[in-house]
């Protein structure tokens, strides 16, 4: 499992929300929980949200014993450590951990300062990865007729990739699987929309109906707001269209 594409939240829960794709998505096996469905738990219907969550429990114990198996590199604690941690999750005292483990419990209790320790320095290594290395980050350019420039257009060239892989369903040929009401989804979707249309070239909404609808079935509002956002432009007698350079 790759840390680094989970915020410490979804970490903790073990799970995320899928906006595009109305889901809850397990981080450990992919299982998907549509959350428009009721789920019967042991003859009670449940929403999704509680069904992932009952998921996870039953299938994968609990995140934080998820993140205690995994290898010194990645969690940082040794073997030893790891027991210790593990007793503490399962919610024993220092005297129940010392006695099992046959150890004072000032060994416990320093462990416990160890681990807040550690805690204090990941956050702060975390701060200042992300200062330094999401402000270096290549941005994705502005098409040159945007209407209004804004915080809709900071999208960092890794950002446009996730987000044309969770909206698409193919690349080649362009297949959209969700047109999302988020305005920074919205403006990469019409950018890759518009670049499959030929520069300096007029159409006529047939053509642009006919091309526009092979991608999306809502090809309507697809063609409405390529206009909207300046990347295509219609004549004034709404006969032809063109796409802005």
């Amino acid at each position: 499992m790759d840390l680094m594409q989970y915020s410490v939240e979804t970490l903790k829960k073990g799970y995320f929300y899928d906006e595009d794709n109305n889901q809850f998505v397990c981080i450990y096996c992919g299982s998907k929980f549509d959350k428009n469905e009721i789920f019967s738990i042991e003859d009670r219907f449940f929403n999704a949200k509680y069904k992932m969550a009952h998921h996870i429990k039953e299938v994968h114990g609990s995140p934080s014993n998820y993140l205690i198996a995994l290898d010194k590199k990645s969690i940082g604690l040794t073997d030893y450590q790891k027991l210790l941690v593990t007793d503490m999750a399962n919610g024993l005292t220092d005297k129940e951990i010392a006695i099992k483990h046959e150890i004072t419990q000032i060994t416990v209790r320093n462990l416990r300062f160890t681990l807040k320790e550690k805690a204090k320095q990941a956050k702060a290594y975390l701060a200042l990865y992300e200062s330094i290395f999401q402000e270096a980050s290549e941005f994705a350019p502005v098409h040159n007729h945007a209407t209004m420039v804004d915080d809709r257009y900071i999208v960092t060239i890794d950002e446009k990739e996730r987000i044309l892989k969770s909206a698409f369903e193919s690349l080649s040929p362009l297949k959209l699987k969700v047109f999302s009401s988020k305005e920074k989804k919205k403006l990469v979707v019409l950018t890759k929309i518009a670049e499959s249309f030929e520069l300096d070239q007029d159409y006529d909404e047939l053509e642009i109906n006919q091309q526009l609808k092979s991608i999306y079935s809502d090809f309507a509002t697809i063609r409405r707001y390529l206009i909207e956002y300046g990347f295509m432009e219609r004549s004034k007698d709404g006969r032809s269209y063109k796409r802005k350079n």
